[in-house]
């Protein structure tokens, strides 16, 4: 299938249904059931879902551009979440609840979109466990207008066997997917403005310096979009050392991403009413869930000192094979 054939309708659906006023109503406590319905009646959250369970059978490579959309638009649901978590349940005979569900891989965590999730498929480290997410008690974070909720106590339900490595791998692609398509728009939004803000009698983007910024920005977000690719091309078993590599290097640029967007954009960035901070805001929280720069390098370390192997052949064997 070409891709395009699939992340088209998707973009278009997504911009008609989660334009930023969307977005910012759901944050500030207005019902998300009219954007869930549309997501739902698209037919995209069955993508992963294996044909012969009534689903579309792609893999996680294949979806990989549509996690970049909903990432570039700050879609305030656990969209891609939702997806995976389908297929995960629909390859072990379990129903799938309709609403959005989270995917949790700690309880020390706070999880994203947790406050408008409907479930969670938790990771308990010798099965998943399907159950609803009020059984968790979520609460705010105390971060404005942030949609992640902090959770607690003991999840109980349907039992699923999990993927060999876990949840957590799969769910950093995710992140750093949704990394990939933040900085993309980023990236977009900034070089505009620095060519349509005039200073002195010229746009500010002629200034040596603050292309040399923007230069860095681009370099960043490529790097961001290879990784996360990179990361998805094993689908939903994913080795340690290609989440590692890809949930350092999007979590490692996004904090560089995000002040480069406002420093160029300067005191309007920071504005509520302006759509900036609707990104970069999800930048630095998508950095830390499921484990921040620091988290993974020390499993990547952790891999690669399990192993007398050249650098180089265990790099082709773990992370590009």
């Amino acid at each position: 299938m070409d891709i395009n054939e699939l992340l088209e309708p998707f973009v278009r659906m997504l911009d008609a249904a989660a334009p930023p006023a969307v977005v910012r109503a759901i944050e500030h406590g207005g019902s998300a059931a009219a954007l869930w319905d549309e997501i739902a009646q698209s037919g995209f959250l069955d993508a992963l879902v294996a044909e012969e369970y009534g689903g579309a059978g792609l893999s996680l490579a294949d979806i990989e551009p549509l996690i970049e959309a909903l990432g570039a638009r700050a879609v305030p649901l656990p969209v891609a979440e939702t997806i995976v978590a389908r297929a995960l349940l629909a390859s072990a005979g379990v129903a799938a609840p309709d609403g959005p569900i989270a995917l949790v891989t700690s309880l020390a965590q706070p999880v994203p979109c947790g406050l408008v999730a409907q479930a969670v498929l938790f990771d308990r480290g010798d099965a998943l466990v399907l159950c609803e997410m009020a059984q968790l008690s979520p609460e705010q974070t105390g971060v404005t207008n942030s949609l992640a909720a902090r959770i607690s106590g003991n999840p109980e339900g349907q039992t699923l066997p999990r993927p060999g490595t876990g949840l957590r791998p799969i769910a950093a692609v995710l992140r750093a997917a949704l990394i990939a398509g933040a900085a993309a728009r980023l990236c977009d939004v900034t070089t505009a403005y620095a060519s349509e803000r005039v200073q002195f009698g010229k746009p500010i983007g002629r200034q040596q310096s603050l292309q040399q910024m923007l230069a860095v920005m681009a370099e960043d977000m490529i790097a961001c979009r290879i990784a996360a690719q990179l990361g998805a091309s094993h689908g939903l078993e994913v080795p340690l050392a290609a989440a590692a590599t890809a949930k350092i290097t999007t979590s490692s640029a996004a904090p560089r991403i995000a002040a480069t967007a406002h420093a160029v954009h300067g005191a309007i960035g920071i504005s509520e009413e302006y759509d900036l901070q609707l990104l970069t805001r999800r930048l630095h929280e998508w950095r830390m869930a499921d484990g921040s720069e620091g988290y993974w390098s020390r499993v990547l370390g952790q891999q690669r000192l399990a192993t007398t192997a050249m650098s180089v052949d265990w790099i082709r064997q773990n992370v590009f094979a």
